[in-house]
C-alpha cells in the first residue's frame, strides 16, 4: 500500500485527506485536526500532496515542503469538474488527488513569505483607499442635503472641510464635519505610509528595478507584479502570464470556426486593473514618441479605438514584464514589438 498521491482538503480546524497508489486506486481516507497535520505528514513517506489554491494553502504548502513532500496547488475551478457524487470533504479531497494525475493540469506556484507580505501590504492599502472613497462620498452626500454641492475629487472636498468657511451650517454639523476631516487625515497618513513602504521595497529589489524600465510600470504596479508572478517560472511563456491575468481574448469556438470575444477577465483583477491604468497612461502620450511600441499603439488606436488599444498594450506589457522577469534583462525599446 505505497501512497504516491494525496489530495488534502484544508479548512480552519478539520482537514480531510485521500491517498492514491501508483495506479490511481484510493488506499487511504483520513480526517485530521489542525494540530495533527504536521505530525502526521512528518511520519508519512515522501509523496505528492495536492491542495486547492485557497486561503492558507501557501502556508501549508511551505510547511509540507519542509518535510520533504512535493506540494502542488490546484486552482479551484479545475478541481470542481472532477468531484463525483455529493459535495463533501472526502469527495473534494479525492477530486484534488485525481487532478494531480492529469498530465495537462495547471498548478499555482507556492508564494514565499516575502511575496505574501507584499500582497498583504497591497490588500491593506487597497482597503484604506476604499474606506477613504466611502468617507468622501458620504460627506459629499451629507453636504448636498444642506445645499452645498462641490465638484468631484478628494482635493476639492478636503479644502471644503479644512477651510470651514461661513456657509450657514450649524455648530453640530460643523462638529460632525470636523470629525470626518480628522478621519480623512488619518486615512491619508496611513495610505502614504504604506505607499512609502512599497517604494522602499521596490528600490531595494534588483528585479523590481528592471521592471521599472517598462513603460507604464511604476512602483505600485511593479510591487504587485513581483508578489503575484514571482520569478515567472510557473508560466511557460508570456502569453500564459497574460492569460492568468485575464488579458487574452475569450473564446466561443465550435465546428472548426474560431470566435474571439472580449478579454476573459480571469485571474487577479487588482493587477489587471493596474496594468490597464498604466497602459492608458502610455497610450495617452504615444502619438508624441517615435519608438516602435508607441507607433504600434498609435496604429491600433487609429484602427480600433483607444479602449482596445489600451487593453492590447496591457497584454503586451504583461508579456514584456514576464520576459524581463524570467531572463533577468532590462527593457529594450527596439525589441518591444
Amino acid at each position: 500500500m505505497k501512497i504516491t498521491t494525496i489530495g488534502l482538503d484544508i479548512a480552519k480546524n478539520v482537514f480531510h485527506l485521500v491517498g492514491l497508489n501508483r495506479v490511481g486506486k484510493m488506499v487511504l481516507r483520513r480526517r485530521l485536526r489542525r494540530r495533527e497535520v504536521v505530525r502526521y505528514f512528518a511520519e508519512l513517506p515522501v509523496c505528492t500532496i495536492g491542495m486547492e489554491a485557497c486561503a492558507g494553502s501557501n502556508y501549508w504548502g511551505r510547511e509540507l515542503e519542509r518535510l520533504g513532500h512535493r506540494v502542488r496547488l490546484v486552482p479551484a475551478q479545475h478541481v470542481k469538474p472532477l468531484v463525483r457524487g455529493q459535495k463533501n470533504d472526502f469527495n473534494d479531497a479525492l477530486a484534488i488527488a485525481e487532478a494531480l494525475t492529469r498530465p495537462e493540469m495547471r498548478f499555482v506556484s507556492i508564494k514565499t513569505v516575502g511575496e505574501q507580505d507584499a500582497q498583504a501590504l497591497h490588500r491593506v492599502r487597497e482597503g484604506l483607499i476604499g474606506a477613504r472613497t466611502a468617507l468622501v462620498n458620504r460627506v459629499r452626500g451629507l453636504l448636498a442635503e444642506y445645499g452645498i454641492v462641490r465638484p468631484q475629487g478628494i482635493a476639492t472636498l478636503r479644502r471644503e472641510l479644512c477651510e470651514n468657511a461661513d456657509n450657514g451650517l450649524s455648530a453640530d454639523f460643523r462638529f460632525l464635519l470636523d470629525s470626518q476631516y480628522q478621519q480623512l487625515c488619518q486615512l491619508d497618513a496611513q495610505i502614504k505610509s504604506l505607499t512609502d513602504r512599497i517604494q522602499i521595497q521596490v528600490r531595494a529589489d534588483d528585479d523590481a528595478q528592471r521592471l521599472l524600465s517598462i513603460p507604464g510600470f511604476g512602483p505600485i504596479v511593479t510591487s504587485v507584479w513581483r508578489a503575484r508572478i514571482g520569478d515567472g517560472h510557473s508560466f511557460r511563456r508570456g502569453r500564459d502570464a497574460a492569460a492568468s491575468l485575464g488579458l487574452v481574448p475569450r473564446q466561443h469556438s465550435t465546428g472548426g470556426k474560431t470566435t474571439l470575444l472580449g478579454i476573459t477577465k480571469r485571474g487577479d483583477p487588482y493587477l489587471r486593473c493596474l496594468l490597464i491604468h498604466g497602459a492608458r497612461a502610455v497610450v495617452r502620450t504615444a502619438h508624441k514618441k517615435p519608438d516602435p511600441l508607441s507607433q504600434w499603439v498609435t496604429r491600433i488606436k487609429q484602427r480600433r479605438g483607444v479602449h482596445i488599444a489600451t487593453v492590447a498594450l496591457a497584454n503586451k506589457l504583461a508579456r514584456i514584464a514576464w520576459a524581463i522577469t524570467v531572463n533577468q534583462t532590462h527593457y529594450e525599446p527596439q525589441r518591444a514589438t
